[in-house]
């Protein structure tokens, strides 16, 4: 008797007739209701996202400004006009 190899894929635990791989992503297709990340993912992916954002955050406030717009003085309205 043979081990069976330790997955975390969810062609594993998805019970199909021929248990093909075409077969699953054509099964997989038609039922995006019954296919869901695992929970150990979202957590890990949810995780390097905070990081990567806590990351950006301090380039962006580690890093100069520049002055890309910099900031205008309004028009005069009280030279030349079209009062009376």
């Amino acid at each position: 008797m043979t081990r069976r190899k330790k997955t975390r894929s969810l062609a594993d635990k998805v019970q199909i007739r021929t248990g093909r791989r075409k077969d699953y992503k054509k099964w997989r297709h038609e039922n995006p209701d019954q296919v869901t990340s695992s929970t150990r993912y979202t957590q890990k992916k949810r995780q390097q996202r905070k990081i990567q954002a806590a990351r950006k955050l301090a380039r962006q406030e580690a890093g100069q400004p520049i002055a890309i717009h910099p900031e205008r003085k309004p028009p005069d309205t009280d030279q030349g006009g079209a009062e009376s």
